[in-house]
């Protein structure tokens, strides 16, 4: 596994906007707390750019981050935010730069299309995290921020969790890969499909239906992404949707029956997803659980 280089300061980290498109205001906050920290930050006004709900079109989308990939003073790539827009450009991009240099790409969401891409072709680490748009003024001492400084610099990560009843808690010692179910889902059969086998896989989702988090993980299953993982480690399952007719189930337990077919362990409650306590994790690197008696305890 190909494990970046830790951030040091002086280090330079580029914003780029793979997906949705970003104003200046936005992102603000988040060049205060990089600068804060004691790093560069670089972008320039192609991030800007606009095109429908895109952050520019493809190819300048793609001619941007790959000049960011490519640029060996560059340490760290944060995406600016999410939406949808990733899957557009990741196979026009060329990552034989990134191998020669390789920096942490930051970001999580529509970002997952990323993680899954480098872990299946480069075996290279990245860091599933807050983005700028989710960085505010007066909030740069939230957990969320201090984890994601924490990652870049090199610190431990480590996490108590408070048990929860869908637990079923026993030590493990594995990689942790994964993100956001819809894009995992999205991403079956393609050249980005993620391999979860003796992994820690992390879920997380926001903004769905229960019966799609259902489908979802039916295909999951079904593909065999849960058959051979070491364990499962779910975040947060957040602003979830029902029909006229209810679907008997909230999302956790759902994600719960599929993984109650197997005996592998399972931790629930992480704090990681699309709510403001979305800490960072190193995706790629071993990660350390242990149950305690009514809390877990999570090393990265």
């Amino acid at each position: 596994m190909i494990q970046p280089a830790f951030l040091r300061p002086g280090d330079t980290v580029a914003i780029v906007a793979p997906a949705r498109k970003i104003t200046p205001q936005e992102i603000a906050p988040a060049v205060h707390l990089l600068e804060g920290a004691g790093y560069h930050v670089h972008y320039d006004d192609r991030l800007f750019a606009e095109d429908h709900q895109f952050a520019g079109p493809d190819a300048l989308r793609t001619a941007y981050i790959q000049e960011q990939l490519d640029n060996p003073d560059i340490k760290a790539v944060w995406c600016a935010r999410g939406g949808y827009g990733s899957v557009r450009i990741i196979d026009r991009l060329d990552f034989r730069g990134l191998a020669e240099h390789p920096k942490w790409i930051c970001g999580f969401s529509d970002v997952t299309v990323f993680h899954s891409h480098l872990h299946r072709h480069l075996d290279m680490a990245t860091l599933h995290s807050a983005m700028p748009l989710n960085v505010h003024e007066g909030e740069f001492e939230s957990p969320a921020n201090q984890s994601l400084l924490a990652a870049l610099s090199g610190e431990p990560l480590r996490y108590e969790i408070p048990a929860h009843p869908f637990n079923r808690p026993a030590p493990v010692h594995a990689p942790v890969v994964g993100g956001n179910i819809s894009m995992l889902y999205s991403l079956l059969g393609s050249p980005s499909d993620l391999d979860t086998e003796g992994k820690i896989l992390f879920l997380e989702d926001l903004d769905e239906y229960l019966y799609h988090i259902d489908r979802m993980m039916a295909n999951l299953d079904r593909n065999g992404k849960l058959r051979h993982i070491a364990a499962l480690l779910v975040g947060h399952l957040s602003e979830m949707h029902d029909n006229t007719i209810p679907f008997g189930k909230n999302a956790e337990e759902i994600v719960a029956d599929y993984a109650y077919k197997y005996d592998f362990p399972c931790f629930f409650n992480f704090p990681a997803g699309h709510l403001p306590d979305n800490r960072a994790i190193r995706l790629g690197v071993e990660m350390h659980i242990s149950p305690f008696d009514k809390k877990i305890i999570t090393e990265n």
